[in-house]
């Protein structure tokens, strides 16, 4: 846990998880058959360098000259074409709340206004689950939760191997990028994926809807029939815009997920075109 961090929130009923997992991997395995892992940069089957020994690697990578050196174990570490490390950077603002198996390793990194919570890589499907219980058991924050929410990144840089891929969800609402991104581009492979609210693409026509805004934390009328409203509105989308293309310059490294639109659908077309494109480069 990061010091100051919130405590692991309950997990959700574990019941509905197979069913959950079944779901996916049924559409991976039907709609992304032949693109398996062809999504991001792969390496083959080799040695790609030593790192220190946690619970759980497998005993026999440990490498026995260098622990033997250092005094403390040491393993080597291999890069194969079906296993991933994907860490998973969830960024609950309360911004999203206005609207209308095999050796892979997952990471998920939870960062909320009230508190921020780490799990790092660790391979297995009941791993997995879990971590996905964590996480879809986390509670919203309030809405009138402080705005802005504080990333971690460093622990990231800490705890993740080098060819991981780094997914980030969350609003993008038009911030300084983080002092430590420009790093963890170098490092990582990065991925963005936006949450889009109708509203935040366009107001609807001639309304006057009291609305609860989190991030100025009060309650308001907005009325979409004033012209000044609309053009402050499609600023504000504009400098977003901006501001997720320059997070990730590259149109496949990002998506905006819309939420009147079936997103599991959004996110296998985003993936089938990272895959066609890989292909081409190779």
């Amino acid at each position: 846990m990061i010091p100051g961090s919130t405590p692991f929130p309950s997990s959700i009923s574990p019941e509905m998880l197979p069913r959950l997992e079944w779901q996916v991997r049924h559409a991976v395995e039907t709609m992304l058959a032949g693109d398996y892992r062809s999504v991001f940069r792969g390496r083959g089957m080799e040695f790609d360098q030593v790192v220190k020994y946690n619970w759980g690697d497998d005993l026999r990578d440990i490498d026995w000259n260098v622990t033997a050196r250092l005094g403390e174990p040491y393993r080597k570490k291999f890069v194969e074409e079906r296993e991933v490390s994907v860490i998973v950077v969830f960024e609950d603002s309360p911004a999203l709340q206005v609207g209308s198996l095999n050796r892979d390793r997952i990471g998920l990194l939870y960062a909320s206004p009230t508190g921020t919570w780490f799990r790092r890589p660790l391979p297995g499907r009941e791993t997995t689950l879990h971590t996905a219980s964590l996480l879809l058991g986390q509670p919203a924050p309030a809405l009138d939760s402080p705005p802005q929410v504080d990333i971690p990144w460093h622990v990231i840089l800490r705890a993740a191997s080098r060819q991981s891929v780094v997914t980030w969800l969350g609003p993008f609402t038009p911030t300084p990028a983080p002092d430590d991104w420009p790093a963890l581009c170098r490092r990582y492979q990065t991925v963005g994926f936006r949450a889009d609210d109708p509203w935040d693409i366009a107001l609807p026509a001639r309304a006057r809807l009291p609305i609860f805004d989190p991030v100025a934390g009060r309650v308001t009328e907005l009325n979409t029939a004033n012209s000044a409203n609309r053009e402050a509105h499609a600023r504000w989308a504009h400098r977003r815009d901006d501001h997720f293309a320059d997070l990730f310059p590259r149109t496949h490294d990002r998506v905006a997920l819309r939420t009147d639109q079936p997103v599991f659908e959004s996110v296998v077309s985003f993936f089938h075109h990272r895959a066609r494109l890989a292909a081409v480069a190779r």
